[in-house]
């Protein structure tokens, strides 16, 4: 199974934390962010994780090598500049698809989050484009992104709707971006154009998750981890 940390963020919230260090780096409970999450990954049965990255990336490469040290292998995307979610996805996709050879669907990950999950039953089989992991939501996103219907599969939500928060955590098909061009591009619209077809669908994951955007919420975690 191969896995994408996205890690290509600038981490503007994060600073003064973040002038002089990648935000994947920052460290919680004596170990960089980013490590908790591989480590996870690897224990879960991922053998490859692709790491796409940009501002101060070459201090990622340099902190994490090739992945021995965590008993994987890990294979970076490095970007000029950050091409956003779906951008950086799309540069990546041929060390995700093993150069197109592969149609099976990776997991995705977004870096700046931490879960109370081991990722042992995180693997999910589904006919579409994508499966999408949609938490409670926290106080910075009062009304969600998504709604889940009761047929499973996910729809966009209304203005007049609540919905559930995206965890940042996928599974998705590499035909979800078929015949793309690179470049800059947001994951979110193409999400939405599948959800219209009928070809993402998901489910709530009722465990302690934080996106860790802010100064605030990396001590939460440090915390919690402490514990």
């Amino acid at each position: 199974m191969k896995a994408m940390i996205l890690a290509a963020g600038l981490g503007t919230r994060m600073r003064p934390l973040t002038d002089h260090c990648p935000k994947p780096l920052l460290p919680v409970a004596g170990k960089p962010l980013i490590q908790h999450l591989i480590e996870k990954l690897v224990a879960a049965g991922f053998s490859s994780i692709v790491i796409n990255h940009a501002y101060l990336g070459h201090m990622i490469e340099e902190a994490l090598g090739d992945g021995a040290q965590f008993g994987c292998e890990l294979l970076y995307s490095a970007e000029a500049e950050p091409l956003e979610t779906a951008g950086g996805i799309i540069k990546a996709l041929p060390l995700l698809t093993d150069n197109g050879e592969s149609t099976e669907p990776f997991l995705l990950v977004n870096g700046d989050v931490w879960v109370d999950w081991d990722f042992s039953d995180v693997a999910r089989t589904f006919d579409g484009l994508g499966y999408l992991f949609l938490v409670a939501n926290p106080e910075f996103n009062p009304q969600g992104d998504f709604v889940l219907q009761q047929d499973g599969y996910i729809a966009d939500r209304r203005e007049s709707e609540t919905g559930h928060t995206f965890s940042g955590i996928s599974w998705l098909s590499p035909r979800l971006f078929a015949d793309l061009q690179p470049g800059k591009r947001a994951l979110a619209p193409l999400l939405r154009e599948a959800m219209q077809m009928k070809k993402i669908a998901g489910e709530l994951l009722n465990k302690h998750w934080i996106d860790v955007g802010t100064p605030q919420r990396l001590q939460q975690v440090e915390s919690l981890i402490s514990a």
